[in-house]
């Protein structure tokens, strides 16, 4: 297992090679990425067995929540590239306190967000054109999410703030025992469950059927089981980070550091979700097999761009380091590297999809309409993966830098001022449905592009996130405030 997963203490992120520790920091979050997307993908099969109309709410709730998270998930994001930063200038103390201070705001803030979306969510999921059969399950899904986001984004806040200093093995461990729950739990909470004890003990344990809502109600259970134990991890110290509980005292002013980084990696989150919410409103002009064959579509790509998505948080944790090192020409060395890495690897993971992909969407179902538009999606949206690699690979770059505000707004500028105006025009006046599926492509090639470009000019360079180096870790001088765009 240490041949493949490496923790903290045996990378050095600052010297010798790139590709060493990019593949092996890599590796672990690639598996915790892929049991996080067990959670969906086990509730996308057993809702799918349940009801075709279960299948088509889901893929109304599905975006909400990725909106949801997006929304918090700045904060783990600035805390992530703080303490990377400040871990690789050995900055012990101000690593910890930015941990800390993270921690505080990021379960406030998600508790705040929990509480104003959950009367919210039937609105808009009508809003979206949810159909009347569809509607009433999709919003018991999404009360439940919203209720338990705490404990959603408490997780998220510990697996990037580990992978700040380095270790993304123990939270891939601690994933694994709460992805086995959710698995287990899911189609007991769905379809209903009875066991009738044998002699001598006398009695029934009955898991009532709780349809949709039972998938949310496994899904929650299992985040929070994960964050108890994320949570004794940092207080622990022993891996990683650590948090203190003096330091966790919610400080305002290091708030504005925090905000300043994570509004807009929010921002980028952001985006994306909203482009798949505002997507539903094009794919909901076409009929129910669509709905749900773009539900099943975008869970599979979502397992199809992990190591996109896993080598670009590396990028992030090793460019933040070498940073706050002071070697910007080995951070822009790890950028380079992983784009290319990335075009290649998931060029040929579209390949095979490509001519491979009735198999995957039978998986998750047995309608053939749904299967014929689903295979009709993943061979458009095959030939973005090479592209969806290099944006990662240097939006990573700029986040490790401390510059998300030029991620959010390439990813802005790729889901919000391409694709989803391309996909409706598309869709209603030249290509029918397929013109959907194409704006993934146009989009994906676009904002490759533009991140490639943007990244050349050099100006993520510029400035320093951290914060004057000698003072205390509470106190934040204007470097902190200072414009990072």
């Amino acid at each position: 297992m240490s041949r493949f997963f490496k923790g903290p203490d045996e990378l050095n992120l600052t010297e010798g090679g790139i590709v060493g520790p990019l593949v092996f920091l890599s590796l672990p979050i690639v598996v915790t990425n892929l049991m996080q997307t067990a959670y969906n993908l086990a509730d996308t099969f057993w809702l799918g067995q349940y009801s075709t109309e279960a299948l088509a709410a889901i893929s109304f709730a599905f975006p909400i929540v990725f909106l949801l998270i997006a929304l918090a998930m700045g904060l783990s994001v600035a805390g992530s590239v703080l303490v990377a930063q400040h871990t690789g200038a050995g900055e012990t103390d101000r690593a910890e306190y930015a941990a800390s201070q993270t921690v505080t705001f990021a379960l406030l803030g998600s508790a705040l967000l929990g509480a104003v979306s959950y009367p919210l969510v039937g609105p808009f999921l009508d809003f979206l054109g949810a159909s009347p059969g569809v509607l009433p399950r999709a919003t018991a899904y999404m009360e439940v999410i919203a209720l338990g986001l705490p404990f959603m984004f408490g997780f998220f806040v510990f697996v990037s703030l580990m992978r700040g200093a380095g270790d993304t093995v123990t939270p891939m461990l601690v994933m694994f025992g709460t992805v086995v729950l959710n698995v287990v739990l899911d189609p007991f909470l769905i379809n209903g469950w009875t066991v009738v004890e044998a002699a001598p003990v006398v009695g029934t344990v009955t898991f009532p059927e709780l349809g949709i809502e039972g998938a949310a109600i496994a899904t929650i259970f299992s985040r929070s089981i994960a964050l108890a134990v994320g949570v004794a991890i940092m207080f622990s110290g022993s891996r990683g980070i650590q948090i203190n509980l003096a330091d966790m005292v919610p400080d305002l002013q290091y708030l504005r550091k925090i905000l300043r980084i994570g509004v807009p990696a929010s921002i980028e989150g952001t985006s994306r979700a909203l482009s798949m919410n505002a997507l539903l409103l094009v794919v909901g002009l076409f009929s129910t097999p669509v709905v749900a064959a773009f539900g099943i579509g975008t869970r599979l790509l979502s397992v199809i761009v992990l190591p996109a998505m896993s080598i670009g948080r590396s990028v992030e944790t090793i460019s933040g380091q070498n940073i706050g090192a002071g070697k910007y020409d080995r951070a822009a060395q790890t950028s380079y590297v992983a784009a290319k890495g990335l075009f290649v690897l998931l060029g040929g993971m579209g390949l095979v999809l490509f001519l491979f992909p009735e198999p995957a969407v039978a998986a998750f179902t047995n309608d053939a309409a749904v299967i014929e538009e689903g295979v009709t999606f993943l061979r458009y949206a095959s030939f973005s993966f090479g592209f969806i690699g290099i944006l990662r690979a240097f939006s990573g770059g700029f986040r490790g830098a401390g510059k998300t505000m030029i991620a959010a707004a390439i990813s802005v500028l790729g889901l919000g001022v391409i694709r989803l105006p391309f996909a409706y025009l598309a869709s209603q006046y030249w290509l029918g449905v397929r013109g959907i599926w194409v704006a993934f492509l146009v989009s994906s090639a676009a904002s490759a592009l533009i991140a490639w470009l943007w990244y050349r000019r050099g100006t993520w360079r510029e400035g320093d996130v951290r914060g004057s180096h000698g003072s205390a870790p509470p106190e934040v001088d204007d470097a902190a405030t200072a414009p990072n765009d």
